[in-house]
């Protein structure tokens, strides 16, 4: 793999839209694929063998896993499904590199992935060169109806594997955040910055909206079906919340008062000891923070990042506030009236991670993707300075457990109008 001159450049190159037809079906497949897989390889590149074997937590896994499960993907339900001629790479592959798919067979325990010291990160390479070489061949030599067939699994395919380029910053970040020498994955690298608007605030008019993906581009299941639902009044603040505003809620003992705490919340904060968000870290009185680039001191003017939903529900209360629902996030950013919505950080919503009203999940293992996770978790929406280009949209509904905060998550707050 060929290192890039800046791995921050690389999570800012740019890929054709997946089915371009100006060159033909196959082709514009062919380009998507390649651009997406060279992706993956590009935020790998900065990392050695060890880096890309560690897995710090159960909730994380290592990055050479991530890169040979996203090559599984295609192995297991595009090549092994609708390529009649193709042979696995390895017969063993199947079970290691399984996520969460029951219908497709036995897998590896999820958080025993960063015990497998083989195959290695070289095998991993050779493992994808090889499927990326039998499903381009399988594009080329695919009749047109097949491809037409074929083609929204791909699409599938790709925007999973895009998921995994994020999981891959946020789990290795995790990981150097454990070292006590506070190694940087790049050290050219930079928090993007900030854009706060000068009306801080925007009124929603209490309202009946279509919320949800409406139109035929891609989308997860979990984004339909669109429906109506009645929307304010509320207020919501256009920027998102600052390291500045959250220091002054550390210093009126934000994290020791428990009537401002969700009482699972407090919990937490008790077991784990938490006085800051996660990867804060305070060195001779100065707070600092562990980042992509390394450690660096705090910057009072940028969005708060690395919060869970139990530190964010606290901190609207102590503001007098609350999180935005789902609904009203939506509105608000189709409208455009959300400031710095996508590209720094994910934001919770208070909306629990739920089907919508009519919601069935696909037939078959894919169907597993999203609906047997609508339980437990909470919303959050936008994307974060880890999300691959095109990989964000205003009706993307990503979730995680309201205790996590080892990905790239803030909060903006609303208030009852």
């Amino acid at each position: 793999m060929t290192k890039p001159a800046s791995a921050a450049a690389a999570l800012a190159s740019p890929h054709p839209s997946l089915f371009s037809d100006s060159s033909g079906l196959a082709q514009g497949l062919v380009e998507a694929f390649l651009a997406v897989r060279g992706e993956t390889e590009r935020r790998a590149a900065p990392l050695s063998p060890e880096d890309q074997l560690i897995q710090s937590m159960p909730d994380a896994s290592p990055a050479k896993w991530h890169r040979a499960h996203t090559t599984w993907f295609f192995e297991q339900f595009l090549l092994g499904e609708h390529c009649a001629d193709y042979k696995p790479f390895h017969p063993d592959y199947a079970f290691l590199f399984n996520s969460y798919y029951v219908s497709a067979g036995p897998r590896h325990a999820r958080h025993r992935r960063g015990d497998l010291t083989r195959p290695g990160a070289e095998e991993i390479t050779a493992y994808r060169r090889y499927v990326d070489a039998a499903v381009v061949k399988f594009f080329h030599e695919a009749t047109e109806d097949q491809l037409r067939t074929i083609a929204p699994l791909v699409e599938v395919g790709l925007n999973h594997e895009q998921q995994h380029q994020e999981l891959m910053l946020t789990d290795i970040l995790h990981a150097f955040a454990q070292n006590p020498i506070s190694p940087a994955y790049d050290e050219a690298w930079r928090f993007p910055v900030s854009t706060p608007a000068r009306d801080a605030r925007v009124t929603l008019n209490e309202g009946i909206h279509t919320i949800g993906h409406t139109d035929d581009g891609f989308h997860f299941d979990n984004e339909k079906p669109a429906h109506r639902a009645l929307v304010g009044p509320v207020e919501l603040n256009r920027n998102l919340v600052t390291n500045a505003e959250w220091l002054a809620f550390m210093n009126d003992g934000g994290y020791a008062t428990p009537t401002l705490w969700l009482m699972d919340g407090f919990a937490v904060v008790c077991n784990e000891e938490w006085k800051a968000p996660g990867y804060w870290r305070e060195i001779s009185g100065q707070w600092h923070i562990m980042t992509l680039g390394g450690l660096r001191p705090i910057d009072p003017d940028a969005p708060v990042c690395h919060v869970s939903y139990y530190e964010a529900d606290a901190f609207a209360r102590w503001s007098g506030k609350h999180l935005p629902t789902e609904m009203e996030w939506e509105v608000a950013a189709r409208a455009g009236h959300l400031n710095d919505a996508f590209g720094i950080v994910w934001q919770w919503t208070r909306s629990a991670y739920a089907p919508y009203p009519g919601y069935r999940a696909i037939e078959g293992a894919l169907g597993e993707y999203n609906g047997k996770f609508m339980v437990n978790q909470l919303v959050l929406r936008g994307s974060s300075l880890a999300t691959p280009l095109g990989h964000s949209r205003i009706t993307y509904r990503n979730f995680f457990y309201p205790h996590h905060r080892w990905q790239f998550t803030g909060l903006r707050l609303a208030d009852y109008a």
